[in-house]
């Protein structure tokens, strides 16, 4: 996902920008290690994934670390000690939560940062119900859209990379949307519960941030169902790398659907590959740019790298959705075919979700 356009080099981001979101894959045709016979099919893929990954390799040797020392890292206080989560101790959480983030704000201040210091500000407004707040480093943030105690529907937005604290408004401007359109028996939640690959990094291409995330939103998922009983449907919206999250969470997800939007692969050669009795539904828009990302996976330095089979494929067996003719962040757009099919999904409207 390294430049933002259509082409075999381009790394999918979960607001499209041209950042690095990993959905490069490798694999495919050839011996071990990816290598191509001299007359295999496969040879062009491989040759344009090899110049791909050479490029990342690369970008995440310079770029990253030039970045991360360009950017002292901002001070923030730990997160707050909270009672487990359940109705009672609701209201409790919200407040522990925005009460750091306003700390979190005077420090960030204080530090010279005023972008993080604003962003910290309006989490902790009183408007605002965050079940988990992390101000450090790229920052960890769980935020509630809706009345999480009365709702008949639950959706958990998972983002993809280069989501942090700094671009969480774009983030939830997506969940914003969909709670719009899914209307006031809904409740959806931000769930940027884990540390996101960054631009144009090595990590964007493998599984290892995603293994971490799965974890953190397999605990988070239990408690939630804990917290509001059996009844409210459950459902995951997983965009770009988080469908790489996702997926990896599937098995053990207590949800009824899991939609894949804008996904590089997800790891998992087939949605039956995911273990889960939850419906699995994918798309990609027309505009969306990684469509020309190579859908395999290879060993790379003993590495696997790429995620493998494409989730708007019939080999993997999704229910495949229309997405209309938006790019790779144009999914939870007002008013787009895509955030009308993800209300529908959520709402328990199978029947009424328009196919590709």
């Amino acid at each position: 996902m390294g430049v933002r356009g259509r082409g075999a080099s381009a790394v999918a981001y979960a607001d499209g920008a041209a950042r690095g979101d990993s959905d490069q894959d490798q694999g495919g045709n050839g011996r071990a290690g990816g290598t191509a016979r001299p007359d295999s099919p496969g040879r062009p893929l491989l040759g344009r994934l090899r110049r791909a990954l050479l490029a990342v390799l690369i970008a995440g040797a310079v770029v990253v670390p030039l970045s991360a020392a360009a950017r002292p890292r901002i001070p923030a206080p730990p997160p707050a000690r909270l009672a487990p989560l359940s109705t009672v101790t609701l209201a409790g959480t919200y407040d522990a939560n925005r009460a750091d983030a306003a700390v979190a704000s005077r420090m960030a201040a204080a530090h010279g940062d005023r972008g993080r210091a604003e962003v910290d500000r309006a989490l902790a407004s009183p408007s605002r119900d965050l079940l988990a707040f992390d101000g450090r480093g790229g920052g960890r943030l769980i935020e509630v859209l809706g009345d999480l105690t009365a709702a008949e529907h639950i959706a958990v937005l998972v983002p993809g990379s280069d989501t942090t604290l700094d671009t969480y408004a774009r983030f939830r401007a997506g969940a914003l949307a969909l709670h719009r359109a899914t209307g006031p028996r809904t409740a959806v939640i931000a769930w940027l519960g884990y540390d996101t690959p960054r631009m144009l990094s090595t990590a964007a291409l493998t599984t290892g941030r995603a293994e971490r995330g799965a974890h953190g939103l397999d605990r988070f998922l239990g408690e939630l169902r804990s917290a509001v009983g059996p009844s409210p449907d459950l459902s995951l919206l997983c965009h770009s790398y988080g469908t790489v999250v996702c997926a990896r969470a599937a098995a053990t997800a207590d949800v009824q659907d899991i939609a894949l939007v804008g996904s590089p692969g997800t790891g998992a050669d087939s949605a039956a590959a995911l273990h889960t009795r939850a419906r699995i539904w994918a798309a990609r828009g027309d505009g969306d740019w990684i469509a020309d990302v190579p859908h395999v996976r290879t060993g790379l330095f003993g590495t696997a790298v790429g995620f493998g089979t494409d989730p708007v494929s019939p080999a993997y067996g999704a229910r495949v959705f229309a997405a209309g003719g938006g790019g790779h962040s144009d999914y939870f757009a007002p008013g787009s075919v895509s955030l009308a099919n993800l209300a529908r999904i959520v709402l328990g409207r199978a029947s009424e979700v328009t196919h590709a």
